[in-house]
């Protein structure tokens, strides 16, 4: 058996790699290596994929959140409400601009932020809200956007995790992930399930107004070259990476339905397992699996985690300590019992091999030693 890898982009890439070699050589053959044809094929494409009016590309998605809040104008000061449990990029563009991380708990059984929270941390200064649509399925959109609208607040979505996934209203509508706030932020690092091969990012909006704004700001703050209206930022899709994510754009709705696939052996292998939490598939949102995050109860995780390396099986966790408890953001006067959900889920959460390219026996090893451990 060979190695059991978290993502095995290698095996994905062998089976695109004619495709991804031709697109690499165009690019070479044209030396357009920036801001070239491909990029602004891939914001078109990837536009119509997501049934969205603007696409923006940039360098990744740590600089989509940022270039999202200086578009929508938020001051030093200003306050946005994040959830603690995600990763720190979320939060870490906030506190750069000056801005105040209001932290938020997440749901037990789902992770999204517990929108039913969201009263108790409005203030005056309020002025966003970033749910994170974390491990690959939509927050509670319908009841974030309906807070927003009624307090004024803007709504930037961080779909890092989730691109593709569909989120249904309760009138019917659907709506891709990252589409339906002000403007919805993504990530095309490798392990993603649209990766690149190094780092890129996007911004997605419906606003024509504010999509030249982002645009504006993503390049040195000018609309025209040499005249720049506003401060800006230097951040731009590589076109060697707009022309691979064009080839695995294509790909991107089976690479979701393999990565269901996985997630249903292992919700049948775990299913009613005292000490084994499998993911919880919210009723109005699809799942597209970035990660495959269950919970380990009665202390056991970093256990199982240690059980499960010594067997040559991968995990992650995802993630072991919550943002108000970084050492980082101390300074914004959190402390330890301030948000217990989250607290306890990063003594809980543990993540297993998911990706397109998984084997059956690969799956049927992780599945039978998680099971060992409990028996032995």
């Amino acid at each position: 058996m060979s190695k059991i890898q978290m993502v095995d982009l290698r095996s994905q890439y062998d089976k695109i790699k004619e495709e991804i070699d031709l697109g690499i050589q165009e690019v070479i053959d044209t030396t357009a290596f920036i801001n070239g044809p491909q990029v602004r094929a891939f914001a078109q494409e990837l536009a119509e994929y997501n049934q969205v009016a603007h696409v923006i590309p940039c360098a990744n998605g740590t600089d989509a959140l940022q270039i999202a809040m200086m578009a929508l104008d938020f001051k030093p000061g200003d306050e946005v409400i994040v959830p603690t449990f995600t990763y720190v990029a979320t939060v870490e563009v906030i506190a750069l601009l000056g801005l105040k991380p209001v932290f938020i708990d997440v749901t037990p059984d789902t992770y999204e932020l517990e929108s039913e929270l969201l009263e108790n941390y409005l203030t005056s200064k309020t002025v966003g809200i970033v749910p994170v649509h974390l491990y690959g399925q939509c927050s509670n959109m319908e009841a974030i956007l309906k807070f927003a609208t009624k307090h004024g607040l803007k709504v930037i979505e961080d779909t890092a995790q989730a691109i593709g996934a569909d989120y249904t209203f309760s009138d019917g509508k659907v709506a891709k992930a990252g589409t339906m706030g002000n403007v919805g932020t993504t990530s095309f690092f490798p392990s993603k399930n649209l990766g690149c091969f190094g780092d890129g990012g996007a911004i997605f909006t419906n606003d024509s107004e504010l999509a030249a704004k982002l645009q504006m700001i993503a390049n040195h703050g000018q609309s025209k070259k040499y005249y720049h209206d506003s401060i800006g930022v230097n951040s731009r899709l590589d076109t060697l990476q707009a022309a691979i994510l064009r080839v695995k754009l294509k790909h991107l709705n089976k690479y979701s339905e393999a990565r269901n696939s996985v997630a249903d052996k292992y919700d049948e292998a775990f299913l009613g397992h005292k000490q084994i939490q499998t993911p919880i598939r919210v009723k109005n949102s699809t799942h597209v699996f970035h990660q495959y995050t269950v919970q380990i109860k009665n202390g056991k995780r970093d256990d199982l985690k240690a059980y499960l390396q010594e067997k040559g099986v991968p995990s992650m966790v995802y993630y072991p300590v919550p943002l108000h408890l970084q050492t980082a953001y101390q300074t914004f006067g959190y402390k330890k019992g301030d948000f217990p959900i989250a607290e306890d889920l990063c003594t809980q959460v543990l993540s297993l091999p998911i990706h397109t390219e998984m084997k059956i026996e690969d799956q049927d090893y992780i599945i039978e030693n998680i099971k060992n451990f409990f028996n032995e």
